[in-house]
């Protein structure tokens, strides 16, 4: 594939997202760490891009480094209770600082525009303020956090505005209070309570620890509440530092209070957040209340993805071609296998009522997710379904998938055993195999 060819193919997938994400609320949140990387300057050119494509972005950063780094050079000790800063009224002088510095790195990043591109003059509009109102932590375990604080409010209808105006909301780890008070705050918790005030589509985190992986080492790609909640000690729901386990506890309970999709994102990809939100399959891990994948009954709004699935397996012979006119005419039959709005899997389900007797047909999964278990996962579903309509036997007519059918206890037959109106349609020509499984209705 040429790079022009490959240009056309990703922008072509990215087109989709765009649409989609015009207009979204996007929540990110970024620790200290990842404002002191090498490559700071991409991500912050990033994000202008995504402002460009009027995305409402909504930006939290956190200090933590730059904090510690400050009290090392005053030769103070930084004092922790457990994970979380004692912040007393020496430390809060350097928090101030080094947010304050940070914010101004943030802004004059922002005032370039998009370097080396025909934006390189638009600078982006940025909004900060006093939108959080903070609280104490209190005492935790028998220490006192002095100002250390918690989220109490946010000004939802001031950040909105400045949203709608195009702006990008850039919001420090800091809490104010009434009575002049500045409190420390976690920039996840932050971050968590932007996005379930805000009730943004997405809150995405950006940090350097490593993602969540499953016991092989590999990234886990997407992740339930449900199943997120398994990977961590309960108490850690309530905590408030910059862990990775609170940052995934955090994006649960962003989730379970309506924010759609949080997005775990290592800083050290290069443009990770471009192709985490606008690609089918993302770099990072997803978070989200419901499965990514979605089965269900296929509908007219399927078609055209069914027909993009099977034209090329229809082209190398390996399915019998079917016209737009007949999917739709069997479309009930059908079911597919969804992500984020793209068929990935389909299969057809066809009754013989008179036999007692179902045909599982038209299965295919797209190359992309092959040895996924993709198949595996529809063909359970349409083996639930054929069991429900209370079908004893169920055959499939086959050219090249002999073996996986036969790894999910399909037996082959003779042409015979198949229903009669099948046989008077039987291609020869074609000399499919035809196996049959024994439903355990």
């Amino acid at each position: 594939m040429t790079q022009e060819n490959a240009f056309v193919d990703w922008f072509r997938g990215a087109a989709p997202y765009i649409h989609a994400h015009r207009g979204r609320t996007f929540v990110l949140q970024m620790g200290g760490d990842v404002v002191a990387s090498d490559d700071f300057s991409h991500l912050i050119h990033d994000l202008a891009l995504l402002n460009s494509l009027a995305i409402k972005l909504v930006i939290v950063f956190g200090a933590r480094p730059q904090i510690d780094e400050l009290l090392k050079e005053r030769s103070i000790t930084p004092q922790y209770s457990g994970a979380l800063r004692v912040t007393d009224d020496i430390a809060i002088s350097s928090v101030k600082q080094a947010v304050g510095e940070i914010k101004i790195q943030i802004e004059a990043l922002l005032s370039m525009g998009l370097p080396n591109s025909p934006m390189a003059a638009s600078s982006v509009k940025v909004a900060s303020g006093n939108y959080v109102t903070g609280r104490p932590y209190g005492v935790v375990n028998g220490v006192d956090l002095d100002l250390t604080g918690r989220v109490r409010s946010l000004e939802k209808e001031t950040i909105n505005n400045r949203l709608d105006a195009g702006e990008i909301v850039l919001i420090p780890p800091l809490g104010y209070s009434a009575t002049g008070e500045v409190f420390n705050l976690s920039s996840i918790e932050v971050a968590a309570q932007v996005a379930i005030n805000l009730s943004a589509d997405k809150l995405i985190m950006i940090s350097n620890a490593p993602l969540l992986k499953n016991d092989q080492g590999e990234v886990i790609k997407q992740i339930t509440c449900a199943q997120a909640k398994e990977k961590l000690d309960p108490g850690i729901v309530y905590n408030i530092d910059e862990t990775p386990a609170t940052a995934l506890a955090q994006g649960i309970k962003a989730c379970e209070a309506g924010v759609k999709r949080v997005h775990y994102i290592d800083k050290n990809i290069d443009g990770g957040i471009l192709q985490e939100l606008f690609s089918r399959d993302g770099v990072g891990t997803l978070l989200s209340g419901t499965p990514f994948d979605s089965i269900h009954q296929a509908t007219v709004n399927d078609i055209g993805g069914i027909l993009e699935l099977i034209e090329p397996l229809e082209e190398q012979g390996i399915l019998v071609k079917r016209s737009r006119e007949k999917i739709e005419v069997d479309i009930k039959d059908y079911s597919v296998l969804v992500r984020d709005g793209t068929v990935i899997a389909c299969a057809a389900l066809h009754e013989y009522p008179e036999d007692n007797v179902v045909e599982l047909a038209c299965m295919a999964v797209h190359p992309d997710y092959q040895n996924q278990a993709k198949g595996d996962t529809l063909f359970s579903f349409i083996e639930s379904i054929a069991i429900e309509k209370g079908a004893k036997i169920l055959f499939v007519l086959t050219t090249q998938t002999e073996h996986w059918f036969l790894e999910k206890g399909f037996k082959e037959a003779d042409i015979s055993s198949l229903p009669v109106k099948k046989q008077n349609i039987y291609n020869y020509q074609r000399n499919s195999k035809t196996l049959i499984k024994t439903l355990n209705v």
